[in-house]
C-alpha cells in the first residue's frame, strides 16, 4: 500500500486567529501486508494478518507548529498485528496492535526544553503503541463496507506541554478517537474504489480535541 495524504489544518476559535493553519502533502507511506492465517471457524472465517510499514516526510513542512502542523516530520517504522472474524452475512469484528518506532525531526530553532535543556535543532519524536478496534459489515457482494472504529495511541516517552511553552514534537501524546468509515468498490470499473471517513477525539493528553474528515480514491491491481 502506497499513500501520500494531502492535509489541511484550520485555525479558528482556539487562538482567536493569531495562528494560521497549514496545508500540503504530509508523509509518503509504504506498507506491506501479509495474510498469515485464514481458517473457517463456525459460520465465519478467522484471519490473522501482519503489516510492516514505513513513512517519511515528502514536503518540508514545519513539524514544530503544534497543534496545526501537518505531521511530526520524522521517519516512522511500524509493525502491526491484525486479527479479524468475518461472518458469512458480511458482519465482522477486527482488532489490531502496533508499535511505532520514530526518528528525529528538524525544527527552526537551536534550543528547546524537554525535561531538560537541548542546544540543537533536532528533536526526538517519542515511540508509541497504537491499538485499533472495529466492527463493520460488507454488503452487495463485498462491494460496499460500513465500519465503526476506535483508536488509542500511547507514546512510550516524552514530556508534557508547559504553561510557558507551546506543544512540540517531543510531547508524550495519549489520545483516544472514535470514527466511522465507508468504502465502495466499483463492479464495472475493476480495481477502483472510493472511501470516506470521519473521526473525533474523545480523550487525550498533550493533544487538542479535533475532528477529522477525509476521502480518497483507491486502485487495486494484480502483480
Amino acid at each position: 500500500i502506497i499513500s501520500a495524504p494531502h492535509v489541511k489544518t484550520e485555525s479558528k476559535e482556539p487562538n482567536g486567529g493569531f495562528m494560521n493553519g497549514a496545508e500540503g502533502f504530509q508523509d509518503l507511506g509504504l506498507n506491506a501486508k501479509a495474510l498469515l492465517l485464514d481458517n473457517q471457524v463456525g459460520t465465519g472465517k478467522f484471519s490473522v494478518l501482519a503489516n510492516v510499514g514505513f513513512s517519511t516526510p515528502i514536503t518540508n513542512y514545519l513539524s514544530d507548529y503544534l497543534p496545526y502542523s501537518l505531521g511530526f516530520g520524522a521517519n516512522e517504522f511500524s509493525l502491526r498485528a491484525i486479527a479479524q472474524y468475518k461472518m458469512g452475512n458480511g458482519l465482522y469484528a477486527q482488532g489490531a496492535a502496533a508499535h511505532l518506532w520514530r526518528g528525529q525531526t528538524r525544527v527552526e530553532r537551536d534550543y528547546y526544553y524537554a525535561n531538560g535543556s537541548y542546544y540543537t535543532d533536532m528533536m526526538d519524536v517519542p515511540d508509541a503503541w497504537n491499538f485499533h478496534g472495529a466492527i463493520g459489515i460488507w454488503l452487495f457482494e463485498n462491494s460496499l463496507k460500513f465500519e465503526a472504529n476506535y483508536m488509542r495511541l500511547h507514546c512510550t516517552s516524552g514530556d508534557d506541554i508547559r504553561k510557558y511553552n507551546a506543544g512540540q514534537p517531543t510531547n508524550k501524546v495519549e489520545v483516544s478517537q472514535v470514527g466511522f468509515s465507508t468504502q465502495y468498490y466499483f463492479k464495472n470499473v475493476k480495481g477502483f474504489g472510493l472511501l470516506a471517513y470521519y473521526s473525533q477525539i474523545i480523550n487525550g493528553r498533550n493533544m487538542g480535541e479535533f475532528t477529522t474528515i477525509g476521502g480518497g480514491v483507491t486502485y487495486q491491481f494484480k502483480i
